[in-house]
């Protein structure tokens, strides 16, 4: 056995061979000696090889997916993976915050079932149903964490001949999403006993079991063997991709920063379609257009040298504009008496002195409400001035509540 030890490409061959008889129904007990002995010696890296040979070999990946569950179990005990220290805010250290914000919720939701399961059967329990679906629903967050891990980590696995992991895992985390679909159709679905509530276990374990079973695997193989192949720049790269699907539950932390160079349109596999990324979110430049013109109100933003740079085009503008203005000094935008006006405005933005300027007046049977806000950066230095132009007379006549559905005659036709 000391030979399979020394021997990094022996220990993989007893590895498959030993994963084989598992897949076959051999006893896990009878080569659970034998495996601890290799384990010990082994590395995520060579977990993965093992799996990878076994598709180059010809086993469907299907087989491989079915396997993976089983030996995960049996190695679990003497697979040993120390974390690697990366900084605050690489995308391991968010992986693995999000992992550990996912374990809180999953033991929110087991002890919401387990004390539904001690009261009576015809007990109230909406509170702890509410627990439960609150848990479901943010479960439904991981999501957002596998697709960062199928197309920004994968795709790099897959540059270093590495596919195992996106056959396998990919179709793994597909699993974990329909349980909690499963799960979470299920809690809306469920009454407020404590019967009822405790009967959501036989979705709800099974689910988070399969949850914990693929933090595990990322956490000890994926993710470890992850930081031995990747380059820096890589490394870079999923950390500028991975706004794009956002974060699972908790933020990243600051604190790491990518090599220089490295830009969100430069991604491996990032499609250039005109997405803009920003730190709340991505949209596209059809979306941005269309979400500013859906919005209430005009907007008009004039850049930090006051020439117009861009205005929307809402149905109801309240102040008609031509496209001929984009680039015009805003000055020569307004009527000769108002100029004064505008520079004083303009002047009390850029020195710091103000940071917004309001009117409200009659116009054409509205009552119009307008706004100026100096934009700075977040160093406070200026970048121009935003004007919001708004009918706020609908808005003077609510009175009371509306706690019910109700669609204004307008907003439906």
């Amino acid at each position: 056995m000391s030979e399979l030890i020394d021997n990094r490409a022996q220990r993989i061959s007893t590895l498959k061979e030993i994963i084989k008889h598992l897949h076959r129904g051999e006893a896990p007990e009878l080569v659970k000696d034998q495996l601890v002995q290799i384990v010990r010696q082994t590395d995520a890296t060579e977990i993965m090889c093992m799996e990878q040979d076994l598709i180059n070999d010809g086993m469907k990946v299907e087989e491989v997916r079915s396997m993976c569950d089983l030996h995960s179990q049996v190695t679990r005990d003497v697979l040993v993976s120390l974390p690697a220290s990366v900084p605050p805010g690489h995308p391991v250290d968010t992986f693995r915050r999000e992992n550990a914000a996912v374990r809180e919720v999953i033991g929110s939701m087991q002890a919401a079932l387990a004390e539904a399961a001690m009261l009576d059967a015809a007990a109230d329990a909406k509170q702890l149903l509410f627990k439960v679906r609150q848990a479901a629903n943010d479960l439904m967050d991981i999501d957002k964490h596998y697709q960062r891990k199928e197309h920004a980590l994968f795709s790099c696995l897959e540059r270093h001949g590495i596919t195992g992991p996106s056959k396998v895992m990919w179709a793994k985390d597909d699993e974990v999403r329909e349980a909690l679909k499963r799960l979470n159709k299920a809690t809306h679905e469920c009454g407020p006993t404590a019967g009822e509530v405790s009967g959501i276990s036989g979705i709800a374990l099974p689910a988070c079991a399969a949850v914990e079973e693929m933090m595990y695997k990322e956490e000890n193989i994926l993710l470890p063997m992850s930081l031995k192949t990747f380059t820096e720049n890589e490394w870079g790269e999923i950390w500028a991709a991975s706004p794009k699907y956002g974060w699972c539950l908790v933020e990243p932390q600051q604190g790491y920063a990518p090599p220089a160079g490295i830009e969100v349109d430069a991604i491996a596999g990032m499609p250039n379609d005109g997405t803009i990324m920003m730190p709340t979110g991505h949209v596209t430049v059809e979306q941005l257009t269309a979400v500013l013109s859906t919005l209430p109100l005009d907007i008009t933003f004039v850049d930090a040298d006051d020439r117009v740079a861009f205005f929307t085009e809402g149905p109801d503008r309240i102040f008609a504009r031509s496209k001929a203005i984009v680039g015009r000094k805003v000055q020569h935008c307004h009527p000769p008496r108002s100029v004064e006006t505008v520079d004083r405005i303009l002047d009390d933005f850029r020195t710091g002195r103000q940071n917004v300027a309001e009117f409200w007046i009659d116009f054409q049977g509205k009552f119009v409400h307008i706004r100026y806000f100096a934009v700075r950066n977040k160093a406070g230095e200026y970048l121009g001035t935003l004007e919001l132009t708004q009918d706020i007379a609908p808005l003077k006549k609510i009175e009371g509540e509306r706690r019910l559905l109700e669609y204004d005659t307008r907003a439906s036709a």
